[in-house]
């Protein structure tokens, strides 16, 4: 059993051991429960990556690379501007 004491903001330490008995990371997010009076139950709800989405839609054309969207992008919005001076 691991002990942590609530500060003046209420704010709480997370042991080491539960941590890593619960695989909690930075970044996820608790939810306490409080299920009868004095005791609650806390679940861990981990927080997606948006390096796990990688790979999870198929390519419709190959990566032009950096420089020519950039380029792409330039010349589109140079197009808008153009269209909108009198």
């Amino acid at each position: 059993m691991a002990l942590a004491r609530v500060t003046t903001k209420g704010q709480v330490t997370i042991p080491a051991e539960v941590r890593k008995a619960l695989d909690i990371g930075a970044g996820d997010d608790l939810l306490f429960e409080v299920v009868e009076a004095g005791e609650a139950r806390i679940r861990v709800l981990k927080r997606g990556r948006l390096s796990d989405l990688y790979g999870a839609l198929p390519a419709t054309c190959p990566y032009p690379g950096k420089e020519e969207v950039r380029t792409e992008v330039g010349q589109g919005l140079g197009d808008q501007m153009a269209g909108q001076r009198p």
